[in-house]
């Protein structure tokens, strides 16, 4: 079975070192390397992972927190020189804590309980109460240096043109490098429907539905042909006669 990784650590030595265990094991795939938690939060966007060599302690987000904005997440390696965030990582769910240096039969005991999680497809970090029991109501997105927390409640609708969207909410719009395709996967399907290849509303915001567009707010957005069947049985339900 093959893994897919994404290391994450701001010491270029030590990314190179993982990279290099990485190199020699057959069945593991380095998909990026990144310098800190933001650049790996892009790639996340752009692509999914199985696995993620995280370090903890990194410039501007710490590896702990970085996995507690994520909403899909994959498995976690934590990689740090500090033994006292053993227990918050573990907190976490997460697969393994390597403690630095790490040795090459330390990193494929790692390795190998990563293997075994998807394996057997057991609950990992992914399945934290935040992630299986109530809908957290909100993302984080990445909008220049920062990440943007937005809410549900507050999008009108998102625009997608090539690697880039807007999420228009009612008080600003946020830009962020990301496919509309993969936005769409993190949003609940209950409040969001996509209606054209370039736009997703969020079906509370509708103000009036045309013939072939949807107004929201003062904004007027096309329906395509893909999306009309779905979207005409959505308004079918809520119509009243």
């Amino acid at each position: 079975m093959k893994i897919t990784c994404l290391i994450v650590d701001d010491e270029p030595l030590a990314r190179n070192l993982l990279r290099e265990y990485a190199a020699k094991v057959p069945y593991l795939e380095v998909k990026g390397t990144c310098a800190h938690a933001l650049e790996a939060m892009e790639i996340l966007q752009r692509e999914s992972v199985d696995l993620l060599l995280l370090d903890i302690q990194m410039p501007d987000l710490t590896g702990t927190a970085f996995v507690k904005t994520l909403q899909r997440k994959p498995l976690v390696i934590f990689t740090t020189a500090y033994s006292e965030y053993a227990l918050e990582g573990y907190e976490l769910d997460v697969v393994d804590y390597l403690l630095k240096p790490i040795t090459f039969e330390r990193f494929l005991r790692a390795i190998d309980k990563a293997g075994q999680r998807l394996q057997q497809g057991k609950p990992n970090q992914t399945e934290t109460s935040e992630a299986v029991g109530a809908d957290p109501g909100y993302m984080f997105v990445k909008d220049g240096t920062k990440l943007v927390k937005v809410r549900w409640a507050d999008i009108l609708y998102i625009e997608g043109l090539k690697d880039y969207v807007t999420i228009h909410t009612q008080d600003q719009k946020i830009v962020t490098l990301q496919r509309l395709k993969v936005l769409e996967e993190q949003l609940p399907e209950e409040k969001f429907m996509r209606i054209h290849n370039s736009y997703i509303i969020r079906l509370d915001a509708i103000d009036a539905v045309h013939k072939n567009e949807v107004q929201v707010g003062k904004a007027m957005l096309p329906i395509s042909d893909s999306y009309r069947k779905a979207f005409r049985e959505f308004v079918a339900r809520r119509h009243v006669q």
